[in-house]
């Protein structure tokens, strides 16, 4: 048995720091179209929300795409596990714009679709199962390296979300009196390269900073390609301290590949790659290290976008999900979505009224 691809559409977008990507795939989860702006976090979700529908809208208008079945979603940090099938979860809660406000459940309601989110290191592990370096491997690590740490698995096939779904979060590991992200992570290098401007140890920075003003890591990764010993040195310590961290984790699950995606590792180069390697290597089982691969992911930021579609496409053809559906030709017949959609519904628009009751006339 098979299902016609173009029977609906899946909507997609991942959501970064200063980012997001949007995109619209088939049934298969097959990307169609992408779209990618520059969008900051902080400033709050109902301008997020805002952009998110309005391209939406007009990516079904030019592709003129069948109606969706759902929305898959891609945010930074760890999204917890729903208690129940189409229940949506509070998300990025550490943001203080963001606490308290109905993101999934308004997104959900403005398309009338379920909505199914992930952390974005899962969606970006995912994605590189699908379409990037980890194509038909059933055991792989995707490790993004940032302004922090994370790491996404798949074993046997099958994504390892953990217990409450934050399994992954190597950037929490200790290295001495720190943690891996304070000392490895974007901003950490960043901090280490000023330094170095200031006090002389790297004049290709110190012109850097002095043109600039500031300094990224994208900055000292340059530097790097360009043989600045000190930033050669930086980036290889930072993979080092990286592959340290992964080494008993390599152990633990013995992947066939490691992939390194993030800006860190799109701007360390070869010198952050080596030192990767070198750690992982040395100290992971013979056995276990013998026809492991770890390389730099070829997708960018089109590997959240590829693992959202995923996401989305084995929730709705989970076998209990299917059977809750398949009879109706569309999961938004499923009674439980229809139910959810009735209860998110009646909870925000008491929400409404009653902000409208606490505005002074």
């Amino acid at each position: 048995m098979q299902f016609r691809q173009d029977a609906g559409s899946l909507l997609i977008s991942a959501i970064d720091q200063s980012s997001i990507a949007l995109g619209i795939a088939d049934l298969n989860g097959q990307l169609l179209v992408e779209h990618h702006e520059a969008a900051q976090l902080d400033a709050g979700p109902e301008a997020i929300l805002d952009r998110l529908a309005t391209i939406f809208d007009w990516l079904l208008r030019e592709t003129e795409k069948p109606a969706p079945w759902g929305i898959g979603l891609a945010l930074p940090g760890p999204i917890e596990k729903p208690a129940a099938d189409f229940e949506t979860v509070p998300v990025l809660q550490t943001v203080q714009s963001w606490q308290g406000f109905p993101f999934l459940e308004r997104l959900s309601m403005r398309f009338g679709v379920p909505i199914f989110a992930r952390s974005g290191v899962q969606t970006m592990t995912m994605g590189e199962a699908k379409a990037g370096g980890g194509r038909g491997l059933s055991d792989l690590i995707y490790v993004k390296l940032g302004r922090s740490i994370s790491a996404g698995l798949i074993s046997e096939g099958r994504l390892h979300r953990g217990a409450q779904g934050a399994a992954g979060m190597i950037g929490h590991s200790r290295v001495g009196d720190e943690l891996l992200e304070a000392v490895a992570g974007a901003e950490a290098i960043a901090r280490e390269g000023k330094a170095a401007a200031e006090d002389g140890r790297s004049p290709y920075l110190a012109q850097t900073l002095e043109r600039q003003g500031e300094l990224s890591v994208v900055d000292i990764g340059h530097a790097a390609q360009l043989g600045d010993l000190f930033c050669v040195e930086l980036l290889g310590r930072c993979g080092r301290l990286v592959g340290e961290a992964l080494a008993p984790l390599t152990n633990l699950v013995n992947p066939a590949l490691i992939v390194i995606g993030g800006v860190v590792a799109e701007s360390g180069g070869d010198s952050l790659l080596a030192g990767i390697r070198e750690a992982v290597y040395r100290q992971s089982h013979p056995m276990v290290s013998r026809d492991l691969q770890i390389m730099r992911s070829q997708m960018g930021a089109s590997s959240g976008l590829v693992g959202a579609a995923q996401v989305v496409v084995e929730e709705l053809f989970s076998p209990t999900l299917l059977q809750g559906w398949v009879g109706q030709g569309s999961p938004l017949h499923h009674p439980e979505f229809q139910k959810s959609l009735e209860r998110v519904t009646a909870a925000l628009t008491t929400k409404a009224a009653q902000s409208a009751g606490r505005v002074a006339p």
